[in-house]
């Protein structure tokens, strides 16, 4: 796609960079058939393709609108169009970069800034835990829009982390609402690497992976996230003084986390103080599932189902199959563990709807990706739904009685 950028933008490393990307489109629009907001909408503005004219639009100096800014939103960032592209356009990186350059034009309405703002600071708050156990303990009194954000009060096993050593360890991000929402995804991903012999250590200084403020398009307070938690880490894999022996990998089970940390390298390669740090980091993250082929071997004798291979059906996350490029991994090691697991038989690449704070910031859209794709899980009649990322089981569980959990945790359950 031919691109002529405005003067404020040429020969600067963000114009550079979405003038590369936006050459790579050659306006084909095999994306928009895998495009979820497409399929709800209908819309050409409200696809890849409609939207790559949008912000290229703004880099050649048009001035953008609130329509614009609305479509951008829209836009749940799942990046299922660039499993699709045949060009490799880097459509992720694109509306990262673009979306900021339009927020800085077309301001918002107050509300809309105070819910932005809210989420961002308080999901990565300190204070959010105790919110939490809060809304936990109200929560049969609060109305349904906010008791679908509030996961059940867990049990006490959620806390239960074992504390044997081994000489392989791993590092892991515990997250900023994870530890909070969810905590025994957390403690099950030790219990299970510690079965295996793996221990599991985490840095108490590391704490939301950038994510959150990147996709509010506060940029460089997703970068100061991305810093803090290079520092966390850095001291213990650097090799000097107070390093750890037998680290293997940065493990992630949020597979949100994992493919930002990924992208550590690329975000701060213009950061002479944390480049090179940055792309350490990046290369030693691994998604949980990426451990299954050394963690099959070792539990393969472990594992116990009392009644039976359960039936489970597995919704792999855009951050992981999209994002990550991660397929297969999970349905096919846990087969091998013995559980009867399948992915949807349509639609299975597609978006649950979740898609980070989209669901608080966009929940009409949300709520009919959900029930999507629920429908398309139903045929399975599995006993459990299971997936890789907080967010997807958190906004599955608002739509089903069927229960939704990581993976981890139901094979944390079958070694118990």
């Amino acid at each position: 796609m031919q691109t002529h950028l405005a003067p404020q933008f040429k020969g600067t490393p963000e114009g550079d960079a979405a003038e590369a990307i936006l050459r790579k489109c050659v306006h084909c629009g095999f994306c928009t058939a895998t495009c979820p907001t497409y399929q709800l909408l209908g819309d050409e503005l409200d696809g890849p393709r409609g939207r790559i004219y949008l912000m290229k639009q703004v880099l050649e100096g048009v001035t953008p609108t609130r329509s614009t800014q609305l479509h951008l939103d829209r836009c749940l960032t799942c990046r299922n169009c660039e499993s699709t592209c045949p060009s490799g356009v880097q459509y992720g990186q694109l509306v990262e970069i673009v979306r900021p350059m339009v927020d800085d034009v077309v301001e918002r309405p107050t509300r809309e800034r105070a819910v932005r703002w809210a989420l961002k600071e308080g999901l990565t708050s300190p204070l959010f835990a105790p919110a939490m156990q809060l809304g936990q303990a109200l929560r049969p009194l609060v109305p349904a829009a906010l008791k679908n954000k509030v996961p059940a009060r867990p049990g006490a096993r959620a806390h239960h982390w074992p504390t044997r050593t081994h000489p392989r360890k791993v590092l892991m991000l515990m997250g900023c609402v994870q530890p909070a929402m969810m905590p025994n995804i957390n403690s099950a991903t030790a219990r299970v690497l510690d079965a295996a012999g793996i221990q599991t250590v985490v840095a108490d200084e590391a704490g939301c992976c950038g994510a959150i403020r990147t996709h509010l398009n506060d940029t460089e307070g997703g970068l100061a996230d991305m810093r803090r938690n290079i520092d966390a880490w850095w001291p213990l894999i650097s090799g000097g003084p107070g390093s750890l022996e037998g680290v293997e990998a940065i493990v992630m089970n949020a597979s949100g986390c994992g493919v930002t940390v990924k992208e550590y390298g690329h975000a701060l390669a213009r950061d002479p103080a944390y480049a090179e740090k940055a792309a350490r980091i990046s290369a030693l993250t691994r998604d949980l599932s990426e451990l299954l082929p050394v963690l099959v071997p070792a539990l393969k004798n472990k594992v116990r189902l009392r009644q039976g291979p359960m039936k489970l059906a597995f919704h792999p996350p855009c951050t992981l199959q999209h994002g990550q490029q991660l397929r297969g991994g999970v349905e096919t090691h846990l087969r091998a563990l013995g559980f009867d697991i399948d992915v949807a038989p349509s639609e299975s690449h597609l978006c649950c709807g979740s898609a980070g704070t989209y669901s608080v910031l966009q929940p009409e859209l949300a709520y009919q990706l959900r029930d999507r794709k629920l429908a398309n899980l139903a045929p399975l009649e599995a006993q459990a739904i299971v997936s890789a990322n907080i967010g997807c089981i958190q906004h599955l569980q608002t739509g089903t009685a069927t229960p939704v959990r990581h993976w981890v945790e139901v094979l944390d359950d079958a070694l118990a």
